[in-house]
């Protein structure tokens, strides 16, 4: 039922044409028939007409208005969707270039479906001012965050620092593929299929991670520790060896091994390496090579330490003396 209201207030597809031919066709059977003269002669009566001062409306110039007024909404709803599934089809343009001509030329249709409106109403533009002025406080105030992501989303298109299909991060750890760009939102789509709806403003004012803006490559960490006693030279080879070895490492840049840290329990390496295409995933390559490291650490023997403390008793006679009273 959602659905059907839906497409009713703003049609696309066939049924804003089936829905714009059948009212047309209503309303001029309607007039052929004489239909409309009788509803007019019903609701065009003072007891149904509204005064105010000079201004004065019917009840017929009321429906007759909202019927202009959905007729013209309709149709140019109908050219909007029109226009903008036939620059979509334009393959030659950039699919940022492409979806911000659509968004302008849908604002452009809308103003001329607005003026067009004013005119079949007879409304005379000049005596809107205050009203505009009032929409104008509305905007300041109420539509404030509207006004911002419309004009944001305008900017990222100019800017083309967001595309369709580029992995973004968002501050709070949210990552996704850009799958929509609207007037209001963008759409990511998370690894585990999630739709996240993020208000264009966001990727203005906050600081956002496009991993894909310039290059697709991306960088590996891995940290490793081993024990205390262990090669240190032969560790730092073998590493580079499992990293080297995988197919998605690249050559260039190269693999690079560092000892980091004397720790507690260890010490410490990292190794980081880069991967062609950072959007088919991370966590495999990052994996595989952790596995080849733990291959060859037991293949020579070098040992992967968990944490541990050594703990010296300086006077186990009073120990012992605690122990055999209880």
């Amino acid at each position: 039922m959602g659905d059907f209201w839906k497409h009713i207030i703003k049609p696309k597809g066939p049924w804003a044409h089936w829905l714009i031919f059948i009212t047309m066709l209503g309303i001029v059977v309607a007039g052929v028939t004489g239909n409309l003269a009788i509803v007019s002669q019903y609701l065009d009566t003072e007891a149904l007409t509204f005064r105010a001062g000079d201004f004065h409306v019917s009840a017929w110039g009321v429906l007759r208005a909202l019927l202009l007024l959905v007729l013209i909404f309709w149709i140019t709803a109908a050219v909007a969707d029109a226009v903008q599934y036939r620059v979509r089809k334009l393959g030659k343009l950039h699919p940022t270039t492409r979806t911000l001509v659509a968004k302008i030329l849908q604002i452009a249709i809308y103003i001329i479906a607005f003026l067009i409106s004013m005119d079949v109403l007879g409304l005379n533009l000049t005596t809107l001012t205050v009203f505009s002025g009032a929409v104008g406080i509305g905007l300041g105030f109420g539509l404030q965050n509207i006004a911002s992501n419309f004009i944001s989303g305008l900017i990222l298109l100019l800017e083309r620092s967001v595309d369709i299909d580029d992995l973004i991060e968002l501050p709070d750890g949210v990552t996704g593929f850009v799958r929509k760009s609207s007037a209001r939102y963008t759409l990511l789509e998370t690894f585990d299929g999630k739709e996240v709806l993020v208000p264009n403003e966001d990727f203005i004012t906050s600081r956002v991670t496009n991993w894909t803006l310039s290059t697709s490559k991306g960088r590996v960490e891995i940290n490793i520790g081993v024990a205390y006693g262990s090669d240190l030279e032969l560790a730092h080879r073998l590493i580079l060896e499992a990293t080297t070895e995988h197919p998605k490492c690249l050559a260039e840049p190269a693999a690079q091994c560092f000892l980091r840290n004397f720790g507690d329990s260890s010490i410490d390496f990292t190794v980081l390496f880069w991967i062609e295409d950072v959007v088919t995933g991370r966590w495999k390559p990052k994996s595989d090579v952790m596995f080849a490291i733990w291959h060859k650490f037991r293949e020579h023997g070098i040992e992967i330490p968990f944490p541990q403390r050594d703990l010296h008793i300086k006077n186990p006679a009073a120990l012992k003396e605690v122990i055999n009273a209880q």
